[in-house]
């Protein structure tokens, strides 16, 4: 067993666990206790391999040693790397008590400063006891990262003191965020303590992002290249946040055009490459070409470079990965790929168009408000509605052109439904059948962010 006073000796003796499953790993137990498929994988764990009832006690599960236990799915890429299959969920965050709180005392560092992680590979055809256990160590925040966790907890304590906790999104913060707790969280309320406003149950969750970043630690996967922006963490004492060090590297090119800003870097790029805006950022950044800009990649945030027409406006819409339809219908709004979206943190890189040259305008770190959320959502709804009834094409132009029932960027303020595939041919299957054609497929679409709504809400502001 272990010696419950000892975090080595706890987290040794969960390195056991590495390329078994539960069945194997504590098969004896579980069977003498009748189990019946109840629980979920970390009550199991707990249960029957560490010997100690789930609880939901504000204390670290292993008191004595300061160490929490978590378990937390992965997937497998093409390569063979692993990577979070979510984020990682830890606390609850009790509104009506957090406020009082200070971040070096709180209930947050009490239960979660040493973490026991478990990664299992999820595969949804097993029974979840035949899962197998890949990864197994203990986790401390580097002194770099915990100064940002920190503002993201004061953040986060501050719009609860604000009366605003019903309006918190992942989007407000950098690596620890407070996320809804799936399908359940949806209707699950709890009063805060400065509004009569019921606000959505919320726990504290490091970043899908930052427990890649984990991940990668632990797996010692060496094949990503990060550059730091923070090279020196301590600067973050002098400075109010990382926002403000990233928006300043970039003051000194403001109006002027990208050329130049090559020419002050020392660059020779390809400027028809994709790559082209993206290497100018990193370099500004302070980066090599090529490197993960390792904070945004921990914080998942979406770096976006527009090009604005002499009027303000946009060249094009935002675009955002294709959703498959049949995961459309299944997965609820709480976890949708497109909640995510609208609650990440974003990077905007504005570049605009003098005749034939690019002048760099500004950058901005964004976030979606709560109100405009919901306004998107009912793009996602009536997505959701239209794909669920089978009723897909609303008409065939005698050009063969198909005219659809998807939301258009006349009917939202926000974001749009319209293709995104290499051609017509590139497609993903329909849970139910076009009622006009009987097409059993469908091209690739996505949802797109209104150029209109970049302009207005984002770069004007």
């Amino acid at each position: 067993m272990f010696d419950v006073n000892s975090a080595d000796s706890i987290i040794n003796f969960a390195k056991k666990l590495k390329n078994q499953t539960l069945r194997e790993a504590c098969g004896s137990e579980i069977e003498k206790h009748g189990y019946k498929g109840k629980g979920n994988f970390g009550q199991i764990l707990e249960k029957f391999y560490f010997g100690y009832e789930p609880n939901s006690d504000a204390e670290p599960d292993f008191l004595e040693a300061g160490l929490e236990l978590k378990s937390t799915p992965l997937k497998t890429l093409k390569n063979g790397e692993f990577r979070s299959k979510e984020r990682l969920v830890l606390n609850i965050i009790d509104y009506l008590e957090v406020h009082k709180e200070d971040f070096e005392t709180s209930s947050f560092i009490k239960k979660n400063v040493h973490l026991l992680l478990v990664f299992y590979l999820h595969d949804r055809d097993l029974n979840l006891l035949d899962y197998i256990i890949k990864l197994v160590d203990g986790w401390q925040y580097p002194n770099e990262d915990l100064k940002i966790i920190k503002r993201d907890w004061e953040f986060i304590n501050q719009k609860i003191k604000e009366g605003k906790a019903h309006e918190l999104s992942e989007g407000d913060t950098f690596y620890l965020g407070a996320c809804t707790k799936g399908s359940t969280a949806a209707k699950s309320f709890r009063d805060q303590p400065f509004n009569k406003k019921q606000a959505k149950q919320r726990a504290y969750s490091l970043k899908q992002g930052y427990v890649n970043h984990i991940i990668a630690n632990i797996a010692q996967e060496e094949t990503a290249v990060y550059g730091k922006i923070l090279k020196q963490p301590e600067i973050l004492d002098k400075v109010q946040t990382l926002e403000e060090i990233v928006i300043l590297k970039f003051h000194p090119f403001y109006a002027k055009s990208s050329e130049q800003i090559e020419k002050e870097l020392g660059l020779k790029l390809n400027k028809k490459a994709k790559s082209y805006f993206a290497n100018l950022t990193n370099t500004i950044l302070g980066l090599e070409l090529g490197q993960k800009i390792e904070e945004f990649e921990k914080a998942d945030i979406q770096v976006k470079t527009i090009r604005l027409k002499e009027n303000n406006l946009p060249k094009e819409d935002v675009s955002f990965p294709t959703f498959k339809y049949e995961e459309l219908i299944e997965i609820d709004w709480e976890d949708s790929d497109f909640k995510n979206i609208l609650e990440s943190k974003f990077f905007f890189v504005f570049y605009q168009y003098e005749n034939d040259k690019l002048i760099l305008r500004k950058v901005k770190f964004w976030n979606m408000t709560h109100s405009d959320i919901l306004e998107a959502k009912t793009v996602w709804k009536k997505m959701v509605i239209t794909v669920s009834n089978g009723e897909i094409v609303k008409e065939i132009t005698n050009k063969g052109i198909r005219k659809t029932y998807f939301p258009k960027k006349t009917e939202n303020r926000i974001s749009h439904v319209r293709p995104h595939a290499q051609n017509r041919d590139d497609t993903y299957p329909l849970p139910i059948p076009d009622k006009l054609t009987g097409l059993t497929v469908y091209t690739k679409h996505c949802f797109w962010f209104n150029a209109s709504y970049i302009r207005d809400e984002i770069y004007l502001i």
